[in-house]
């Protein structure tokens, strides 16, 4: 019985704790946001898993929703930043169906024209077996970009337009970065909830990839 109570207990505290570092973190954000001049939401949005549904980091699982909603015009571009869910499901060893929530930032800017898709990503081990099974990137000039870098499009003209050295010189000295332009939305993906204090470096990120893309791709 003493065991049970611990249990009780640590699940309480669990329950407790996530409780609050919730609230502390939609108030952190919501006074971010203020500071921008941005607008938030701390409610559940089901609906821009729909509305970005072209864009692959928000059509994993079930269950999809943003949160902690930061949207608006920052340093003249539209924006959003946001907290995402969604949940897979697995069966353990006995039969038992178990569910994984999976919780990560995103951040959307939107852009002036529509764009075919591209992703760049860091090469690791799963994406060398997906180009050994047929799912070949697209190569560059650049070596050790073309090592570092996954780069995937179906138009690999804009790919090399969108790649030009200047954008190479800035994500080589990014390696962790996990973009994907698709229609009007440039993106930016990560594994993980980012720290408060990371949101608003990352939204200058998106400022300075837009404005490494070529002039010329919006005017044609």
């Amino acid at each position: 019985m003493p065991g049970f109570i611990i249990v009780v207990i640590c699940i309480v505290g669990a329950i407790v704790w996530g409780l609050y570092a919730g609230k502390k973190r939609r108030e952190e954000m919501g006074a971010l946001a203020a500071t921008l001049s941005l607008q938030f939401s701390g409610e559940r949005d089901y609906q821009i898993a729909d509305r970005y549904a072209f864009l692959d980091k928000l059509r994993q699982g079930s269950n999809r929703y943003a949160y902690n909603i930061i949207t608006g015009d920052y340093q003249g571009h539209g924006v959003a930043a946001f907290d995402y869910h969604y949940e897979t499901h697995s069966t353990d060893s006995k039969g038992r169906r178990q569910t994984h929530h999976h919780h990560f930032s995103f951040f959307i800017l939107t852009l002036d024209k529509y764009f075919p898709e591209l992703t760049i990503a860091k090469e690791s081990f799963f994406s060398k077996i997906a180009q050994a099974v047929g799912f070949d990137d697209i190569d560059f000039e650049s070596h050790e970009f073309s090592k570092k870098f996954v780069v995937r499009s179906k138009d690999k003209k804009f790919a090399y337009d969108f790649c030009n050295a200047q954008m190479i010189d800035y994500l080589l000295g990014h390696p962790d970065i996990n973009i994907e332009v698709d229609q009007n939305s440039l993106a930016l993906g990560f594994g993980s909830k980012l720290k408060v204090e990371q949101i608003e470096p990352h939204l200058n990120q998106l400022i300075k990839i837009r404005s490494l893309i070529p002039d010329y791709l919006f005017s044609k």
